[in-house]
């Protein structure tokens, strides 16, 4: 288990993480969701005491990381892939942190295989793509057989395979009865691999449910057809739904349940003939719910420049 109370971390006049408390508990997949600057990773470091707490406590498995005799076989933890000796193979990386907590060889191998380094584990770290550091870096984090795992972005640089196996290795350990504590900006795979989220946003907490529970407070959205429009919009009008153009005779509407929008046609005197509940998904409510929370705000997409909008023309000079 991870507890995390009343947390806070400030640099200067920047405030990270502001009063966060919540509890990872095991036996579950727990996603950590947020903008980039939210506050993610800086938590995670605190955690693991990679970070001092400006107020606030952590504990992990009961007692500060830092109690810990040996920390490897408590916690395993992937916060930066990149972090390894360039120089070095896979397995004396392996090799270098098993013998700091007695771990025998056989472990090695056992999580070589496990994490599909198979023959790059002799190959030095330097050429290794993004996605085998990521390999590695799991490797690294389930060394010590841990009974919690805090993995940041860890399907970052992996392919579909990899993506799918991370998924089916976090839910495999949470059936385990261990405590998996993960984040991702993939929005629909943690939607497929959590069990509960936390958001954090500017350094605060806007959510700490179960998924299922973040998804059903969604917007009721529903789609509706008719052939006459201009009568199912007056009917409409007197719910005070929101209505959004969808094609020639279909909108979607968000507010009122499908029930409420077929009685209010009804009574108008306009015949449906489609009425489809939608369902928002993670991304739909996690952008909702973080929209006046992030630091980094895209803009526009830019227009393509003048003398890049028409195609050349036959005679027209290069």
């Amino acid at each position: 288990m991870i507890e995390i109370e009343h947390l806070t971390k400030t640099y200067g006049d920047r405030t990270a993480v502001d009063d966060v408390s919540f509890t990872v508990r095991p036996g579950r997949v727990t996603g950590f969701l947020g903008p980039n600057g939210a506050g993610k990773t800086t938590t995670m470091r605190l955690v693991v005491g990679l970070e001092n707490p400006t107020s606030g406590r952590t504990r992990v498995n009961g007692r500060p990381y830092a109690r810990h005799r040996a920390p490897l076989t408590e916690v395993g933890v992937l916060l930066d892939a990149k972090a390894v000796h360039r120089r070095r193979t896979a397995r004396a990386h392996l090799a270098a942190l098993a013998a700091t907590h007695g771990i025998p060889r056989t472990r090695i191998e056992e999580v070589v295989e496990l994490t599909g380094l198979g023959a790059a584990v002799d190959q030095r770290v330097g050429g290794y793509s993004l996605g085998m550091g990521q390999r590695l870096g799991i490797a690294a984090a389930l060394l010590g057989d841990p009974r919690t795992v805090i993995l940041d972005e860890p399907v970052n640089g992996l392919d579909p395979e990899g993506v799918v196996w991370v998924r089916h290795l976090a839910q495999y350990l949470a059936a385990e009865g261990r405590t998996v504590f993960l984040s991702s900006h993939l929005m629909s795979e943690m939607a497929r691999t959590a069990d509960h989220l936390v958001v954090i946003g500017r350094g605060r907490i806007l959510a700490d449910a179960p998924i299922d529970r973040i998804l059903a407070g969604g917007r009721t959205r529903t789609r509706v057809r008719s052939t006459d429009r201009a009568g199912l919009l007056r009917a409409l009008e007197r719910t005070g739904a929101e209505v959004a153009d969808l094609d020639d005779d279909g909108v979607v509407v968000t507010g009122p349940e499908p029930r409420r929008i077929a009685e209010a046609a009804m009574a108008a005197g306009v015949l449906v003939h489609e009425l489809t509940p939608l369902s928002d998904t993670l991304e739909d409510v996690y952008m909702a719910m973080t929209q006046d929370e992030v630091e980094y705000r895209s803009g526009p997409a830019p227009r393509p420049a003048p003398w890049a909008a028409a195609p050349a023309r036959n005679g027209d000079r290069a």
